[in-house]
């Protein structure tokens, strides 16, 4: 027979005789061998022996066990014993109840359904760290005493109150943190986008759940005059306020490059030269986007971001993959910029990583789902975001920042059209160009039916522009006007590359008045370099509201 079962059945004292005649070895000699000397035997015989558990006064035991500990018995839970420190604890109690009246605060801990899970699976189930009537936390240990419904089953509560509160202030300073990333967040984002006169725009921000620190996600839209609109969606990576400061220093050295009018290439060269010095071990992606409406088509460049998406008006979508460089802050890279058509009638996506990424799922899986998504998406632009985020399956709780900036290029018909008008004229050089370009701004003008101040002030801005272009430009030079709901725009385009600049000319120039008188009257104005090595001077004049 095994000893242990055997020794288990025998009083405690029966046990430690057995204990000590049940050996293999010679009292007087070692396992390994060796003989213990006399002193040794000495020390061993005066050891007092170790008493059996049996031997030891359960309830004694129980009672000074700083736990509180209760034993309930049978299917109705009567009460058989609560030690000292539950009495301390919630106050005397007398056995024999139904442990529903004689132990209220169990009850109110929803702990007897827990009972009688125990009594019928026979296994201990814990409950962790909930707060008792008075006021403290314990951690709940019901375990059975022995078998079947009829048994009985022991609770046995650790106080957690330290260990609660402690792990109660972390979350209330993670809290506090998160509460402070978002609002820096949301605050370092445009409060109101602008609205640009041929495009239609929304945007929406989804901070991660409460388990996810905030992201560096942000987005931008700028106007840039001459009709001209810069788009801009970037995600710095990392979290926390970090992440959301090196964004705000983004998104405002993006709004002040984008004032340079450069193509977009050169202005995420700018970026990249920078984010390295605002933070040498924090990257970030972004895309760089230009809308012409006179082009009908968006010329971007993209630093490691993800693909802008265009659904025409029959709704196929085109994914404009290349080219695309290594994040923002890797140096060294030279960025390059690609263009996709953004015609009357197309909506064009971007995002964050946020919207396609999940876990276990490939990345072009989620753009691919994007895309159906897009496809059949219609409205305005911001029901198109909503429609976007929701087929997405972002919740409050979803464990990444979101961005979108949704962007259309309406097809206007009838009266709508009407407020939208473009005409050019080609300027060959010579001595007419002048007076040709002064009376077919005339015309065009007084067909638009502006009234006789805006007409004469633009006629004046053309003369001025034609005349700049041919004293300083090259050929070919083009003129070109061009309305919309809230603005007329002039520009001329030659074949130099050298930029205007407003001087102050003196009594005996003869020439530096040209770009001084068109600053003057017009409500806007300024220049660019065109990709084909020549350059575009602008002005704008506001329209009187009807």
């Amino acid at each position: 027979m095994n000893f242990t079962r055997w020794s288990a059945r025998l009083p405690g004292t029966q046990r430690r005789a057995a204990a000590r005649t049940d050996t293999t070895v010679s009292p007087d000699r070692r396992s390994d061998g060796s003989v213990p000397s006399a002193r040794a035997e000495q020390l061993t015989d005066e050891a007092p022996p170790v008493p059996a558990v049996d031997d030891l006064p359960v309830r004694d035991v129980l009672d000074r066990v700083p736990a509180l500990v209760a034993l309930v018995h049978g299917p109705d839970h009567r009460l058989a014993y609560v030690n000292d420190a539950y009495v301390t604890a919630f106050g005397t109690r007398h056995p024999g109840e139904r442990a529903r009246e004689a132990l209220p605060e169990l009850d109110e801990l929803g702990l007897f359904p827990l009972l009688d899970q125990v009594q019928r699976s026979g296994r201990p189930r814990t409950l962790k760290s909930r707060k008792a009537p008075d006021g403290r936390s314990y951690t709940f240990t019901c375990t059975p005493v022995t078998e079947g419904d009829s048994g009985g089953v022991l609770v046995f509560a650790t106080d957690v109150t330290d260990h609660a509160e402690a792990a109660a202030r972390l979350r209330a300073s993670e809290s506090r943190q998160r509460e402070t990333a978002v609002t820096l967040q949301r605050s370092l984002l445009p409060q109101e986008l602008e609205e640009p006169d041929d495009l239609r725009v929304a945007a929406t921000y989804h901070p991660g759940g409460t388990e996810a620190a905030v992201g560096g996600d942000w987005y931008d839209v700028i106007t840039l005059g001459g009709g001209r609109t810069a788009l801009v969606i970037g995600d710095v990576m990392g979290r926390g306020v970090r992440a959301a400061a090196v964004m705000g220093q983004l998104r405002t050295a993006v709004r002040a490059y984008a004032r340079l009018d450069l193509p977009p290439h050169e202005v995420l060269q700018l970026l990249d030269g920078l984010a390295t010095e605002i933070d040498a071990n924090q990257i970030a992606t972004c895309v760089y986007a230009i809308h012409d409406p006179n082009e009908a088509r968006l010329v971007y460049a993209s630093a490691g971001h993800l693909p802008i998406l265009v659904r025409d008006e029959n709704g196929t979508v085109q994914r404009a993959d290349e080219p695309t460089g290594p994040p923002l802050g890797t140096g060294g890279w030279m960025h390059s910029s690609g263009s996709i058509a953004l015609t009357p009638g197309s909506t064009a996506v971007l995002y964050t990583d946020g919207l396609v990424e999940r876990r276990n799922e490939d990345l072009d899986e989620g753009i691919a789902a994007l895309e159906r998504a897009l496809s059949g998406a219609t409205g305005t632009p911001q029901v198109v975001c909503d429609r976007l985020v929701r087929s997405a399956g972002v919740t409050p709780d979803h464990d990444d920042d979101v961005a979108v900036l949704v962007l259309q290029h309406p097809a206007r018909k009838g009266a709508d059209a009407e407020r939208f008008r473009n005409a050019a004229l080609e300027l060959l050089g010579g001595v007419e160009a002048a007076p040709r370009a002064r009376a077919f701004a005339s015309g065009v003008l007084t067909s638009w039916r502006f009234p006789t101040e805006l007409h004469d002030l633009g006629v004046l801005a053309t003369s001025e522009l034609v005349a700049n272009s041919l004293q300083h430009g090259t050929p070919p030079m083009r003129l070109r006007l061009r309305r919309t709901d809230r603005r007329l725009i002039i520009e001329v385009t030659d074949g130099d590359d050298h930029l205007p600049r407003r001087r102050r000319a003196e009594p005996g120039d003869e020439s530096g008045r040209g770009i001084a008188i068109v600053a003057t009257i017009a409500s806007n104005w300024g220049s660019r370099r065109t990709p084909g090595g020549g350059k575009a001077v602008w002005c704008e004049f506001v329209l009187p509201k009807p």
